[in-house]
């Protein structure tokens, strides 16, 4: 099957864009997109996908062509959970799996969390698990034992008016630095050339970089939920050569959900890019669908 091109709805938290894909009348699957890409990252796993589903691809405010909102209190990952449910709820969807990588695993947590009952299956792909409290504090101390310098970026993104000043006009090498060199296999051009494309989209290098600097308010969030357990079934998918989420992540997580299943994948951080058939063979057995 293969995904839209963009389409857009105004929902009451704000225009945003979505990729669809498969059988209208199928069983919903969304699919959120992390960063710096879009909606875009699934095209090619969704041609691997079992028949019946409905793939709904959501563009995440700041990325995609989804709106640029400068305020910086849209882009704590709890909003942009309500942005992708005032979505869903815009399409009149309601029981869904939910897939999410990157920043969008942490959105597709956060949406777990205020609609628990409406998430049938959770997959989340390289990236933290948000009361994963014990794991991620030893992930903390082990990048303060090493240089931490695979994380120069972060810094650089939460650095007031520097990313505003210093990516236009160099997106491609912007970009092609992550998604080139956190792969193990070269990247897909198109996709490179779509992101390239979303990213000249006037106010994203602020919007953007607006997901990092958010990052210490929504960890304070995150230390109360220490005591918080996944009820939904649940598919750790992991790039066992990402550079960036390192395998520390993976420490304590079976204490977080009632029903974990973890596999590794030999990819890098883009994984849904790099392997997506064998993404896709993950999804489709986890998921079971006839």
């Amino acid at each position: 099957m293969h995904l839209s091109e963009p389409l857009s709805l105004q929902t009451k938290r704000g225009l945003f864009t979505y990729r669809e894909g498969g059988d209208p009348a199928g069983i919903p699957l969304v699919m959120i997109h992390g960063w710096p890409e879009s909606s875009y990252c699934w095209e090619q796993v969704a041609h691997h996908l079992a028949p019946g589903l409905r793939i709904i691809a959501p563009d995440l405010r700041g990325l995609g062509d989804s709106e640029r909102t400068p305020d910086l209190g849209h882009y704590h990952k709890h909003e942009l959970a309500q942005d992708v449910i005032a979505l869903l709820d815009g399409l009149k969807i309601n029981q869904f799996n939910l897939v999410g990588h990157d920043w969008g695993g942490v959105v597709a947590q956060e949406m777990a969390l205020a609609e628990p009952g409406r998430v049938e299956r959770l997959v989340i792909m390289n990236i933290a698990v948000i009361n994963n409290l014990k794991g991620n504090q030893e992930v903390i101390e082990k990048v303060r034992s090493s240089s931490g310098n695979p994380y120069w970026y972060q810094h650089f993104l939460q650095t007031p008016d520097l990313p505003e000043a210093m990516i236009p006009g160099a997106e491609e090498a912007w970009l092609g630095h992550f998604l080139k060199t956190w792969n193990g296999e070269p990247f897909p051009q198109d996709a490179l050339d779509e992101y390239v494309r979303t990213f000249l989209t006037p106010g994203t290098p602020g919007t953007s970089a607006n997901y990092y600097r958010t990052f210490g308010a929504d960890a304070k969030r995150w230390a109360t939920l220490a005591s918080h357990v996944w009820p939904m079934p649940s598919l750790y998918l992991y790039g066992n050569k990402d550079r960036i989420i390192i395998p520390e992540y993976l420490n304590h997580i079976d204490d977080c959900f009632e029903d974990l299943r973890i596999e590794q994948i030999e990819a890098g951080h883009f994984l849904q890019e790099e392997q997506p058939a064998l993404v896709a063979d993950y999804l489709n057995d986890f998921l079971d669908v006839s």
